[in-house]
């Protein structure tokens, strides 16, 4: 039990300091707390603490303002969410054990962070790098792009993160560390004339592809 609530503080930890950054956008602000709430009521459960009774945004309820009736039902509602939660976490460690799998705390995160260093291509133009996560045994990505805007001077476009390329791949499950492998990809995107012959710059601007390179992880 000690080990689970260690994982539970480790998680809220982390979404403490992305609620701090200031960076999260408003919609991913909100999700983000629903998160918090739910997971500080699950280990207030695992612990036997009391329950506390929250709206639908997560904020708690004023008994003082709230009807007993209001109050019971709500309270009703969250006892019966944390029970389910429970029992999909000890379904989901029963299937790995069957499996012969590591099993891994469901409830925490993970986070993969890629620093960007240089790239060294002969294009003769602009190019855009997308870097993203892909399962190649499921033959899919896994997570967004990670966009790196690169000039035809073999500089990024955006002068200012010269030196300072660097991204999160967040919100990464225990089932993602549990795939047989999983590859960083980066697709390389020709940003520019159609043709680089001279006489021929009449066209600008069209993105055409040009190559991708990747590593696995086993």
């Amino acid at each position: 039990q000690f080990r689970h609530v260690q994982q539970l503080t480790y998680s809220l930890i982390e979404w403490r300091s992305q609620i701090l950054s200031g960076t999260l956008p408003k919609d991913e602000l909100a999700e983000l707390k629903k998160k918090v709430t739910a997971k500080i009521d699950y280990g207030n459960r695992i612990l036997g603490l009391d329950l506390v009774v929250r709206d639908d945004n997560g904020n708690i309820l004023d008994p003082d303002e709230t009807s007993t009736i209001s109050l019971f039902k709500a309270h009703e509602t969250a006892s019966k969410r944390i029970d389910e939660r429970i029992q999909e976490e000890k379904s989901l460690q029963q299937s790995l054990d069957l499996r012969g799998q590591p099993i891994f705390n469901s409830t925490h995160t993970y986070s993969l962070y890629v620093n960007f260093k240089n790239f060294v291509c002969n294009i003769g133009e602009d190019a855009e790098l997308l870097m993203s996560l892909y399962d190649p045994d499921l033959s899919k990505f896994i997570s967004e792009n990670y966009l790196v805007r690169w000039g035809s001077n073999g500089m990024p476009k955006e002068i200012e993160k010269l030196n300072n390329l660097q991204a999160v791949f967040t919100d990464l499950s225990s089932s993602d560390l549990i795939r047989p492998r999983i590859s960083l990809v980066c697709q390389i995107v020709r940003v520019g004339h159609m043709e680089l012959k001279d006489g021929k710059k009449h066209t600008c601007g069209l993105r055409r592809p040009f190559g991708v390179a990747g590593g696995h992880r086993h």
